[in-house]
């Protein structure tokens, strides 16, 4: 019997293609399926969290670079909350000590927040004595921020004993060195910390050194590219009112203001950036708009200096008595920051010289200036003589402000026109003339209070007379070189 099972013939070719058909519709599916799932969005990954406040200001006090407020406070709570249970742990005392400069820092409150950065400084030192390089960085931090630089100075050497190689510690010796004058100290140092590293800090850093010397571009580009590579917006802040203030200093108020601006919408509390923007609305004839935002830095961060620059625009627009309300305010923060350990007497020197005693702003100055001869200290003493109406001496100490040879390669329409005026009260009409001028070429709105002042000097000297000044006229009195007496050569850098 014939099976009835179906037999297939290979040579009649049916089933085959059958199959053939099957796999060439199955290859196009997949090849559609494929085509559609590529063009169908990928789903990416979910962004990283963002670190908490307390992580990200830890990030940043340790690589020394600004913080935010809130992260700062953040930081504190979450380190003295550690700190109750693990009360060996050396590092968290260093830590918490160096929020605190920062934050006393960025607050002005000075009173409250150096005592316990010392306390804690001091502990993690007396938890771990030897070896702490961290604990040591941080007093060195907090000295610098006192305006205490031969502490500063000694603290931050030590640091580095310990670690050479501990970069965060040379920006605080690069400050305790500037504020000593010790001016080829500064240089070797940033030299060894552009060896050791690179970054937006230390582009920062750089754009100090640059700017006491005299090399404004330069340091308006570090200043730049620092805010272009900060990793948090209070760094980027941070940096960019600093490129504001070298904007004002040569007199760009509109760059100014834009930097100052974009600093405040960054990070709402740099205080320092928005009494940055109250000192180029006033220079623009804003002047309410520039009254209103040296109030709102004063609530925020009620520094002295603040008082000090509201006080003399309220006296350059006759409002007597809402100025010496500044002046009063200014002695009260005074007072308070010196409970913290703070030295002003730099800005207590400045203001008694142009609106007190005269004779009490000589001998603050002359002490400031025996145990950290600056070139700011040299300036203010050299001022605070001229209105004290011994201008032959005063005349030393302009000089060594301005001239390059002793560190003042910094250019400043006040320094300028110091030593203007005092030579113009010495009868050295040519020096007078020259200095008056150069003060107002780097910035025609460097004072309310001075601006004027310097004008009407000028047009009293009148124009100089043809020919050219008699030889010799430019130096110091009777050729004298300028030095003071009493200089120091700290370092040798006064030499």
């Amino acid at each position: 019997m014939e099976s009835q099972q179906e037999t297939h013939d290979p040579a009649d070719g049916r089933r085959p293609r059958v199959g053939r058909r099957f796999l060439l519709t199955s290859v196009v599916g997949c090849a559609v399926l494929g085509g559609g799932l590529m063009l169908l969005p990928r789903e990416s990954p979910p962004p990283a969290p963002a670190p908490a406040p307390g992580a990200q200001a830890l990030t940043a006090v340790t690589a020394g670079v600004p913080a935010a407020l809130p992260g700062l406070a953040a930081l504190i709570g979450e380190r003295e909350a550690h700190l109750r249970t693990h009360p060996k742990d050396a590092r968290s005392w260093a830590v918490l000590g160096t929020a605190y400069v920062e934050q006393g820092r960025r607050t002005a409150d000075a009173a409250s927040c150096y005592p316990r950065a010392e306390r804690a400084l001091r502990t993690s030192l007396k938890v771990r004595g030897r070896g702490n390089a961290e604990a040591l960085e941080g007093l060195a931090a907090l000295a610098n921020a006192r305006r205490d630089f031969p502490a500063a100075r000694t603290w931050a050497e030590a640091a580095l004993k310990l670690d050479r190689g501990r970069w965060t510690t040379y920006p605080q010796l690069i400050d305790a060195y500037t504020g000593l004058g010790d001016y080829k100290a500064t240089g070797r140092t940033l030299d060894k910390l552009l060896e050791l590293r690179s970054g937006a800090a230390v582009r920062a850093w750089a754009a100090t050194v640059y700017r006491d010397r005299g090399r404004r571009e330069d340091a308006a580009a570090a200043l730049s590219d620092a805010a272009a590579a900060a990793r948090s917006p209070a760094e980027q802040a941070a940096w960019l009112e600093r490129v504001g203030q070298l904007a004002f200093e040569r007199g760009d108020r509109e760059e100014a203001l834009r930097h100052f601006r974009a600093a405040v919408r960054l990070d709402p509390d740099q205080r320092a950036a928005q009494a940055g923007e109250a000192r180029t609305l006033a220079a623009l004839g804003r002047t309410t708009e520039a009254l209103n935002a040296y109030r709102a830095a004063l609530a925020r961060q009620p520094l002295p200096q603040y008082a000090l620059e509201l006080g003399e625009l309220y006296e350059s627009l006759g409002l007597g008595q809402a100025a010496r309300v500044q002046y009063d305010l200014l002695r009260e923060r005074v007072l308070s920051s010196a409970a913290g350990g703070v030295d002003d007497e730099l800005l207590l020197g400045q203001f008694e010289a142009d609106h007190g005693d005269a004779r009490a702003a000589v001998r603050r100055l002359r002490a400031e200036w025996l145990r950290q001869p600056g070139t700011a200290v040299a300036d203010a003493l050299g001022w605070a003589l001229h209105r004290n109406g011994e201008d032959t001496e005063a005349l030393k100490f302009a000089t060594a402000a301005t001239d390059k040879v002793h560190g003042g390669a910094v250019r400043s329409a006040p320094y300028a026109f110091h030593r203007g005026m005092i030579e113009r009260e010495l009868g050295m009409s040519w020096p007078a003339r020259r200095h008056l001028e150069e003060a107002l070429r780097i910035n025609p709105y460097f004072s309310p209070l001075q601006v004027p002042l310097a004008r009407e000097a000028l047009r009293a000297l009148g124009e100089p007379p043809a020919g050219g000044p008699p030889s010799g006229v430019e130096g110091g009195v009777d050729g004298d070189s300028g030095e003071p007496d009493d200089a120091r050569e700290p370092g040798g850098s006064r030499s």
